[in-house]
């Protein structure tokens, strides 16, 4: 080999540098690849009760784990020599175009995760095309995000407390405000046990305790937001002081039946959607009922520990409901491939709730964009790679589902 002196003008193409990002936000959002990355930054940046109210589940969180391992547990099938140069990643839930096949699912007391709580949701969901989910639980008023995002796809989620004309009520405020379905919870006779919350005293608003004030010092940027912006509240309730288990069991009504959604149906004239499905039976009930769609759901692991994983039982539900009604999926999607996944086991739409979490801790609402593009990008690439050119082409033979838990005969 013949050496020489290197010239500058043979280096200059082989050296650019990089144009420094002065916002230490921008900095933090664009560094993360992907929604474990968020979570990564959210942890860093949000006291320990609130990073845990979101990231932890019930009991010994189980069912969580579980349903996380199912879709880790998923083999996709490609095939080859497919012109995917152009893909549609848009679904149709409730029979409206979504320009993504997932939409934000309701969390509650958003706003004590990052100030921008539930603004920076619907926000976000607004301008990617997709549906927004108001809580019960929300610390933003049913009015005030039907005004941050008028042109958006609002729907509210009801829980059914034991006093139903409050319940009814919100129902009335939802339907005056434009809401287009109402999402009713039924996985909530009672709060599950979260032990995290439990050990860190999470109340709403946040006690200060010698532990939680030593936890505060290195995150000086959410104390500031949470005390220089609207006191943290209910949006649709009054005032409480207590732990957050014991506002869920003062509030949920344990002998809310089938009769009950029948007559919260005679409330409603939107769309109805029920939320936390985990038999084949109660789907199939469901449908004959005449609900609009229903969600295979567990609540994030954090209602009953060791429940059904809603992945595993999505083909039975699927062939058991047939056209009945739609289908959806929530509980463990963090990734893309989880969303096509889900897709191609039969799933007309999904739901994502930690992974918005995550990036509105790591970012506020440039975080929840983050989030939205991170999952945009890892469904079209997987879909690429699958050789399929639109979500309407997923169909079961794409996924493999690899055996860990089998019931035992």
């Amino acid at each position: 080999m013949r050496r020489r002196v290197p010239r500058w003008h043979d280096l200059g193409p082989l050296m650019k540098f990089k144009r420094p990002v002065l916002s230490p936000r921008r900095r933090r959002l664009a560094s993360a690849l992907t929604i474990a990355d968020l979570r990564a930054v959210a942890k860093r940046r949000t006291p320990k009760a609130a990073f845990d109210y979101t990231d932890g589940a019930a009991e010994e969180e189980l069912s969580l784990a579980r349903a996380r391992q199912a879709f880790r547990d998923v083999e996709l099938n490609p095939a080859i020599l497919r012109d995917v140069s152009k893909v549609d990643v848009s679904a149709s839930p409730l029979g409206v175009r979504s320009e993504l096949p997932f939409g934000i699912a309701p969390t509650g007391f958003t706003r004590l995760m990052q100030t921008e709580g539930e603004y920076a949701g619907a926000g976000a969901a607004q301008a990617a095309g997709i549906p927004y989910t108001l809580s019960t639980m929300g610390t933003a008023s049913i009015e005030d995000v039907a005004a941050t995002a008028p042109h958006g796809r609002n729907w509210f989620q009801l829980y059914m407390w034991k006093d139903r004309d409050r319940s009814m009520a919100l129902v009335d405020r939802a339907a005056k405000a434009g809401y287009e379905a109402l999402v009713v919870t039924v996985d909530v006779p009672v709060a599950g046990a979260r032990r995290r919350d439990t050990r860190n005293g999470m109340t709403i608003p946040p006690t200060l305790t010698p532990r939680n004030v030593v936890d505060a010092i290195p995150r000086p940027a959410w104390w500031f937001n949470l005390l220089t912006t609207e006191p943290l509240a209910f949006a649709s309730l009054d005032s409480w002081s207590g732990t957050v288990g014991q506002l869920l069991d003062t509030m949920f009504d344990p002998t809310v039946t089938y009769e009950d959604l029948a007559w919260i149906r005679t409330q409603w004239e939107g769309k109805l959607v029920v939320k936390g499905v985990q038999t084949v039976a109660d789907a199939a009930r469901l449908a004959e009922a005449g609900v609009d769609a229903i969600i295979l759901s567990n609540h994030g692991g954090r209602q009953l520990d060791r429940a059904p994983v809603p992945f595993h039982l999505l083909p039975s539900v699927v062939s058991e409901v047939g056209d009945g009604c739609e289908v959806w999926l929530d509980t463990g999607i963090m990734s893309g491939a989880d969303v096509v996944a889900s897709l191609a086991h039969g799933a007309d739409f999904t739901l994502i709730g930690r992974a918005y979490l995550y990036g509105l801790m790591a970012g506020g609402r440039p975080g929840v964009d983050r989030t939205i593009e991170i999952l945009r990008s890892e469904i079209e690439r997987t879909m690429r790679l699958l050789g399929v050119g639109s979500t309407a082409e997923l169909e079961p033979g794409h996924v493999t589902q690899l055996q860990r838990l089998i019931p035992r005969r």
